[in-house]
């Protein structure tokens, strides 16, 4: 799952994974045993499956009495399976967890808090704080991801504008996307979606210097006048028909729109690499430039962390693993088969592999990026945003309205946290 962490962050039951909590040896509580055990891995992206099996192998080939069984689970039933698992206390040994569903498993004592000295200095800040709660880390990042504006050089030429530039800002991009749109060849500036707010709207928001919820997790920013005017930058397109309407971006994603020249510009992550380099149409019409400032620069960085299971049998030969997956060894054989590597100086084997792309972008965005942001029930009140903010996308209602709704909506949902 290259997507955004958003899509499919499940509505997951706390009551049933409570039963879940205790069990299991504390990790470091004792040598390792020489008796061989085998690991389950879960993981959910098929994409990556053979980079796992080789860190898999690679973990084995000098752990000779550790096996590891990577056990694949397609994204859509991954937090299914994944809490009925949990639920009957029978986790994999060490499995992928995102922001969104973290707090929820880490609060219900799912996962094993990670008790040994760790340098987390070799990973971004961002990531390890999204991977921290109550005080206490839980994973290693394996990997990141952030965003920038994806265009269409053939468009922008044909439209006679500049491609974008570093130090762009809001302005530039209005400017631009005026320019970008017409409408007698179908063709628009961007696709304001709104079901994929790691690529869109939390961007823009903390762009303008709001915020989506408090750094305690106990209170909405979409109250916020800054915070509106990160979701008018998005609504302003599409009454400036600059962009598709929410209907059409429903029938036809917004990618698809790209991927068909009738989109000049697509805000997307890293993970977009492989799309569009394989693409017929995009492999040589796109390149990637950084995310306009607005009144501050800002992205939204997430990745995927390795995590161990509370109620693990061999919580030693776990924590092994997961160690070994957050090492510089680890990263490098990442690096050269799937997304960007979140550990420090190992992503040039990324960028190098599609040199025809300003991939540096991704990577120099990591100095300004903003955690993804959750709580212990993302899910929850992300499904609040989207019925909040779709009477605003589809002109129902003011953003004003619309925004203030979604605030007293998700503050209830918080304080029931």
């Amino acid at each position: 799952m290259w997507k955004s962490a958003r899509r499919g962050a499940a509505l997951l039951c706390a009551a049933l994974l409570a039963s879940a909590c205790g069990g299991g040896e504390q990790v470091g509580s004792g040598a390792q045993s020489q008796e061989k055990v085998t690991l389950s891995y879960g993981v959910w992206d098929a994409t990556q499956q053979s980079a796992m099996q080789e860190l898999a192998a690679e973990f084995t080939r000098t752990h000779p009495d550790v096996a590891i069984d990577v056990q694949l689970t397609p994204w859509a039933d991954y937090w299914t399976k994944l809490k009925a698992a949990a639920s009957g206390g029978a986790a994999p040994d060490v499995f992928w967890m995102n922001g969104p569903n973290f707090q929820l498993y880490a609060s219900n004592g799912v996962i094993k808090p990670i008790e040994e000295q760790v340098d987390t200095s070799v990973y971004p800040k961002a990531l390890v704080d999204l991977y921290t709660y109550d005080g206490k880390l839980y994973g290693l990042p394996k990997d990141m991801d952030t965003v920038g504006v994806w265009y269409n050089k053939t468009l922008f030429d044909a439209a006679k504008v500049k491609y974008p530039a570093d130090g762009w800002t809001w302005a530039d991009f209005k400017e631009a996307a005026a320019k970008l749109t017409d409408p007698d060849k179908g063709v628009y500036a961007i696709g304001a979606e709104l079901t994929s707010f790691q690529e869109y709207q939390y961007n823009t928001i903390y762009q303008a210097g709001g915020y989506v919820i408090s750094p305690d997790g106990g209170k909405s920013g979409y109250d916020d006048p800054k915070t509106i005017e990160g979701l008018k930058f998005w609504t302003d397109l599409i009454a400036a028909k600059q962009s598709p309407d929410l209907k059409t971006m429903t029938d036809t994603a917004p990618l698809q729109l790209f991927e068909a020249g009738k989109l000049a510009m697509y805000w997307g992550g890293s993970w977009d690499v492989a799309e569009f380099t394989k693409n017929d149409y995009t492999k040589d019409k796109v390149d990637v430039a950084p995310l306009p400032k607005g009144e501050k620069q800002a992205t939204i960085i997430h990745g995927v962390a390795n995590v161990m299971s509370a109620k693990t049998e061999h919580p030693a030969q776990a924590w092994e693993f997961v160690r070994f997956l957050g090492s510089k060894p680890a990263a490098d054989i990442l690096g050269k088969k799937g997304p960007i590597p979140a550990y420090n100086g190992t992503q040039s084997a990324w960028v190098g592999a599609h040199p025809e792309l300003k991939l540096q972008v991704f990577l120099d965005a990591v100095a300004y990026a903003v955690p993804y942001p959750v709580s212990k029930n993302t899910a929850a009140w992300q499904e609040a945003e989207l019925t909040n903010l779709t009477k605003a996308w589809t002109g129902e209602v003011p953003i004003e309205k619309a925004a203030a709704d979604l605030a007293a909506g998700m503050n209830d949902l918080l304080a029931k946290e």
